[in-house]
């Protein structure tokens, strides 16, 4: 909050990142000590990363889609500030800051019973001049000036790619594998050159709206999730289709196999098979992606997968039921869709 206040304007956007994303892993990282959660690898015996305890948090300990969403941003944020360069406007620096004091503060009070109140007082919590504007607004405004700043004769590229960066980062909002580019970089400045739309260029962010409350030290932001327009998803090194979203790294995202995904819902492989046909998990494709090696193809599984049949079985779903009527030599699905073709 002192970096986010300061009179001094260099450095403190980063500084101000840097201090949000720390905040955000160690909150984290309390939740899971207190509920006796390893915050070590065992294998390397370092402490786990940001990512890797987020997951833990949002598949075990209550974290939020939303909340999630406002921490991996701020991540990518951080991130590019710090092994790059970029250029965060004071409105947007002031919502993900607002957003991100918003959900620290309620993951706080449902995990560890004390609130920022508590430590922090409110005179002190981010309070701008300006009032925050609607995010759609703010974006839209935003990319207005990338193209200026690319029109002919302005020599302002450096400033142009740097706020291009910035709103690439925001799309760990509403996704979880948000990795930036210098080829991303270059296939956005190349479509805002050929007049490309907002929507066209940043389908993600499309998806992205505000819900702000109160006023002063006590106003509250939330990302919320609208309907956008569809997306469409091509590989990483593919020139085509500047406006189109990449998925920068398949394994990572879907980096379970069956006998994994099995293992950590703690059934066996054939009644975890049963349950992704009741589920119908092979045909979800954030669930469930094949990968191809020649003649071979592995379906791997998610993140989203391991949840959605974690809910189910919480939710005390029949596997008796299931196991009669899709185990064992019963009608197979199919492996599921891929992503990109």
């Amino acid at each position: 909050m002192a970096s986010f206040n300061s009179y001094d304007e260099d450095g403190r956007v980063t500084s101000v990142l840097l201090h949000l994303q720390h905040a955000a892993e160690m909150l984290l990282k309390a939740v899971l000590s207190q509920r006796k959660a390893s915050v070590f690898d065992k294998e390397t015996g370092k402490s786990l990363g940001f990512e890797k305890c987020l997951r833990l948090c949002q598949a075990n300990h209550n974290l939020n889609d939303s909340e999630a969403g406002v921490f991996r941003a701020v991540d990518a944020l951080r991130d590019a500030a710090q092994h790059w360069f970029i250029f965060v406007s004071e409105d947007l620096l002031y919502m993900h800051t607002r957003a991100m004091v918003t959900a620290f503060d309620a993951y706080l009070q449902r995990h560890l019973e004390t609130d920022l109140n508590t430590h922090i007082p409110p005179r002190v919590l981010p309070v701008s001049t300006m009032p925050p504007g609607d995010f759609d607004f703010l974006v839209d405004r935003e990319y207005k000036l990338i193209a200026d700043l690319l029109a002919p004769g302005r020599r302002q590229r450096d400033e142009a790619r740097a706020r291009i960066r910035s709103l690439l980062a925001m799309e760990a909002v509403v996704h979880e594998g948000v990795e930036i580019s210098e080829t991303d970089i270059n296939r956005i400045e190349k479509a805002v050159k050929d007049g490309k739309t907002f929507g066209e260029v940043f389908p993600r962010l499309n998806t992205v709206g505000t819900e702000t409350n109160g006023n002063g030290p006590t106003i509250t932001v939330h990302f919320t999730k609208k309907q956008g327009a569809p997306v469409q998803f091509i590989a990483g090194d593919d020139p085509a289709g500047a406006a189109a979203v990449r998925e920068v790294d398949l394994n990572k995202k879907f980096h379970m196999r069956a006998s994994d995904l099995a293992k950590k819902l703690a059934l066996t492989e054939p009644r975890s098979l049963a349950l992704r046909r009741h589920l119908e998990i092979d045909e979800d494709g954030a669930c469930c992606h094949v990968f191809e090696y020649g003649n071979m193809k592995i379906p791997c599984f998610s993140d989203n997968a391991r949840n959605k049949m974690k809910q189910a079985i919480d939710g005390g779903v029949d596997m008796n039921g299931v196991w009669l009527k899709h185990g064992p030599g019963k009608k197979k699905k199919g492996h599921g869709r891929r992503l990109a073709d």
